[in-house]
């Protein structure tokens, strides 16, 4: 009788055995498993943490972008810009104290076709041209009567000849008919003439009349938007916007200061940003060479030592007079 409760407990007993037996399986199972699992948790971790820096180098730049853009746009004030652009003036007529026009003439016609000559051209080349020509034509009744031919060959060197041979033609016309022979000192009368528009008359009123104007050419337009004055395209708008920045008395030296330091500095295609002196209040600084020795190289005429626009320049002008143009070279 005792030996029958004796049997059933080892049977119970020998599974726990089993068991005990089997864990360290398990054991050696799991560290398998994990030790194959290992490399991929690396290769992961290693993945992770590289998107990881990629976002976080994404996420600075991008938080310091529009920094940046903020900086370089900081809106003005109108008061601000006024004041700016009034010392912007200063530092020019400091800079540049010999302003002047730089198309050569001795009275009002003179000027007036030496303006229409101007386009598309430089005003060295008009110079080089018209002591011919106003030695063949020196009034509007003498412009007139010449044959097309002949005045499209006196005005060919500075280009688009043709065009500008019907305006010359038109405007002496005009003068002799309308204006008894004499250039009028009213803008209103100027911008009738065949060729002559506010621009032309502008630099006519300003120099051979002393009314106050502004002369909108590319120089004058292009620097007027880098300065932060204007940002139209249209000539008539920007000279209503600058006009609306300073004095009236001002007008016509400020257009020579602007376009004398856009010819010689503030060029189109790479300004010499860091030779430029007024760079300090200019809010386009960087567009053009900043490095001085760099920039130094990009100036042109005076600043550059070489000869001006010229040929007949103010006594005070500072640099070289322009060379006359060579002669034809004779047929062989």
């Amino acid at each position: 009788m005792n030996d029958t409760p004796e049997k059933p407990t080892a049977a119970k007993k020998a599974p726990a055995k089993r068991t005990t037996t089997k864990a360290p399986a398990k054991k050696t199972a799991a560290k398998k498993t994990a030790a194959k699992k290992a490399p991929a948790t690396k290769a992961t971790t290693k993945a992770t943490t590289k998107a990881a820096a990629k976002k976080t180098t994404a996420a600075a730049a991008a938080k310091k972008a529009p920094a940046k853009k903020a900086a370089a746009r900081k809106p003005e004030s109108r008061t601000a810009v006024v004041r700016r652009a009034r010392r912007i003036n200063r530092e020019l007529a400091e800079l540049y104290p010999y302003a002047h026009p730089e198309l050569d003439f001795t009275n009002s016609f003179e000027l007036l076709v030496a303006t229409v000559l101007s386009a598309q051209t430089t005003d060295m080349r008009v110079n080089q041209t018209t002591p011919r020509l106003f030695a063949v034509a020196p009034t509007p009744e003498d412009m007139a009567a010449l044959p097309p031919e002949e005045l499209e060959e006196l005005i060919r060197p500075t280009g688009f000849f043709r065009a500008k041979t019907k305006s010359l033609i038109g405007l002496s016309t005009a003068l002799r008919d309308r204006f008894g022979g004499e250039v009028p000192g009213r803008l209103e009368d100027l911008v009738t003439l065949p060729g002559v528009g506010r621009k032309t008359a502008n630099v006519v009123l300003g120099n051979a009349f002393g009314v106050p104007g502004i002369t909108v050419d590319t120089h004058f337009g292009r620097l007027a938007r880098r300065f932060g004055w204007t940002t139209q395209e249209d000539a008539d708008k920007v000279e209503a916007d600058v006009a609306a920045i300073f004095p009236k008395s001002e007008w016509t030296m400020l257009s020579h200061r602007v376009v004398f330091h856009g010819r010689r500095v503030c060029h189109s295609r790479k300004p010499a940003c860091g030779a430029c002196p007024i760079a300090p209040l200019c809010p386009s600084y960087g567009e053009g060479e900043t490095d001085p020795e760099k920039a130094r190289k990009l100036l042109k005429y005076e600043l550059g030592g070489q000869p001006g626009q010229r040929l007949k320049p103010p006594a005070d002008y500072p640099g070289q007079p322009a060379p006359p143009m060579a002669p034809p070279a004779a047929a062989s």
